[in-house]
C-alpha cells in the first residue's frame, strides 16, 4: 500500500473502511438491484465501538434512520452496520418501520452482537416496501471475510464510482487509522442529501467527544456540498471508534488532538468532495472559496448559494465566463456584504474587481472553466472569515438520469 505524507497524517492508497484495526466490511448481491449488482453491505467491529451520527434535516425521515438513532442513543456504541441500496425504505409507514427493526434484529443475530449495537441504513427509491424475504436471506448469508471494496459498491445507487479514503496519524506514539466510504450522486444539498457516509477509526475516543467532532467536521465538509438543491430522507453519516490502536483516550485537551482532528477532517472533506465530483451527469467539480467575510456562516451561505445556482452550474458546463451569474447568486445568499467591495476570480483570472468588471481575456477565463476542477474565488473584504463549498456543473445527462430514475 502506497502512502502519501501530509503535514500531520499519511494518506493510504486504496484505503477504505476496513483499513483501521479491528474492522471488517463486505457486500453481496441479494436481488434488490438489476443485473445482479451488489446491493447489501455491512461493516463489523471486533469489539463494541464508540459511535456518533448526524442525520438529514428533511421532515420525512426514513425508517432506518429512526432505528439507527435509537441504537446510538441507548449506549453511544455500535458494533455493526448493515446497508441496502435500491430501496430507501422511506415514506413506508408502520410496515417500513417494522421492516427496519427486523433488519436490525436479523443482522445483530447473524453477527452475535446485542441488538442495540446494530445500525441500519438504506438508500434508493422512496415509497416502496422492502422485499424482506430477499433482505433477510441476504443478511443470513453474511460471512465476516468480506472485501471492503464490495461494501463500497453495494451502497451505490446512481453513483458512477465508489468513494473511499483512509489515513494514518501518530497519536501517543502509536499509529491510528481513519477510514471511510460514502455514496451520493444526486439529491445532494447542504445539510446532506441522498448521501450516506461511514467512517471508522481504531482510535480510543468517547462517544460524546466523537459526536462533537463529527458535527464540527460535518459543517465544513458534507454540509458544504450541493448537486441539485434537494435534501433527501435517508442521509446520515455514522462514525465508529473501537480503540484497537491502543492510544490514550482522545479529547480536545489531548496533546495530539489537533493532529487527529486534521486527519479526521481530511477524511470527511475528501468523501464530501468525491460525492460532489460524482454528481449525476457531472463533468466537473466546482469549488467556491469565499474569503474575507464578516462571519464564517455568511461565507458558507455565499459559497453554497453559488454552487447551488443552476445558472452558474450551466455556465460552467458550457465554459462560459458569465460572472454576472456568480454575482447574482452571491446577492441571493442572504449574507450581508458591500457589493462595491466584492472581487471574483475564475481560477487565476480576475473577472470582477471591487464590484466592477475587470479587464480579462475571454479565452483565458473560458479555459479555467474547462478544467476538471473549476475554482471560483470570492473576496468580500468584510472581515477575516472564510469557507469553501463544493458542487458540480449541470449537464444534459442530469435531466436524462433523473427523468428515468424509476425505470
Amino acid at each position: 500500500m502506497i502512502k502519501t505524507k501530509q503535514a500531520a497524517y499519511t494518506i493510504l492508497e486504496d484505503g477504505n473502511v476496513s483499513s483501521p484495526g479491528g474492522f471488517q466490511a463486505g457486500g453481496a448481491a441479494i436481488g434488490l438491484r438489476k443485473g445482479n449488482k451488489l446491493d447489501l453491505g455491512w461493516i463489523y467491529s471486533e469489539v463494541p465501538a464508540s459511535a456518533a451520527g448526524v442525520y438529514t434535516l428533511n421532515s420525512f425521515r426514513a425508517a432506518p434512520l429512526l432505528v439507527t438513532e435509537e441504537s446510538i442513543r441507548q449506549e453511544g456504541k455500535l458494533q455493526g452496520i448493515v446497508v441496502n441500496s435500491a430501496n430507501a425504505n422511506a415514506c413506508t409507514g408502520e410496515e417500513g418501520l417494522i421492516n427496519a427493526y427486523t433488519m436490525r434484529q436479523t443482522f445483530a443475530d447473524q453477527l452475535g452482537i446485542p441488538t442495540a449495537y446494530a445500525a441500519v441504513a438504506s438508500t434508493g427509491l422512496i415509497g416502496v416496501q422492502l422485499p424482506m424475504d430477499k433482505v433477510i436471506d441476504g443478511i443470513h448469508s453474511i460471512e465476516l471475510q468480506g472485501q471492503a471494496d464490495d461494501f463500497a459498491h453495494a451502497i451505490l445507487t446512481t453513483d458512477t464510482c465508489t468513494k473511499q479514503v483512509a489515513v494514518t496519524v501518530s497519536i501517543d506514539g502509536v499509529p491510528v487509522t481513519i477510514g471511510g466510504a460514502a455514496k451520493g450522486s444526486g439529491m445532494i444539498h447542504p445539510n446532506m442529501a441522498t448521501m450516506l457516509a461511514f467512517v471508522t477509526t481504531d482510535a480510543a475516543i468517547p462517544a460524546d467527544v466523537l459526536e462533537q467532532l463529527l458535527k464540527q467536521s460535518t459543517d465544513q465538509s458534507y454540509n458544504m456540498i450541493t448537486i441539485d438543491g434537494d435534501t433527501s430522507t435517508n442521509d446520515m453519516v455514522l462514525v465508529l471508534a473501537n480503540g484497537k490502536a491502543g492510544n490514550k483516550e482522545l479529547h480536545p485537551g489531548h496533546a495530539d488532538w489537533e493532529k487527529f482532528y486534521a486527519a479526521f477532517h481530511y477524511v470527511s472533506q475528501e468523501l464530501a468532495k468525491k460525492i460532489a465530483r460524482d454528481g449525476e451527469g457531472a463533468t466537473k467539480l466546482v469549488e467556491v472559496r469565499v474569503q474575507h467575510a464578516a462571519t464564517a456562516e455568511e461565507a458558507g451561505a455565499i459559497g453554497k448559494t453559488i454552487v447551488a445556482s443552476s445558472l452558474v452550474k450551466t455556465a460552467i458546463y458550457g465554459a462560459d465566463p458569465n460572472w454576472g451569474r456568480i454575482i447574482m447568486a452571491a446577492g441571493n445568499s442572504g449574507a450581508t456584504f458591500n457589493p462595491n467591495n466584492i472581487s471574483v476570480w475564475l481560477g487565476d483570472v480576475q473577472v470582477v474587481q471591487a464590484g466592477k468588471p475587470a479587464a480579462f481575456d475571454e479565452q483565458s477565463a473560458s479555459k479555467q472553466l474547462k478544467q476538471q476542477t473549476v475554482v471560483i474565488t470570492i473576496d468580500l473584504q468584510e472581515g477575516s472569515e472564510e469557507a469553501t463549498a463544493w458542487g458540480c456543473d449541470l449537464s444534459y445527462d442530469y435531466v436524462k438520469i433523473n427523468a428515468s430514475y424509476r425505470t
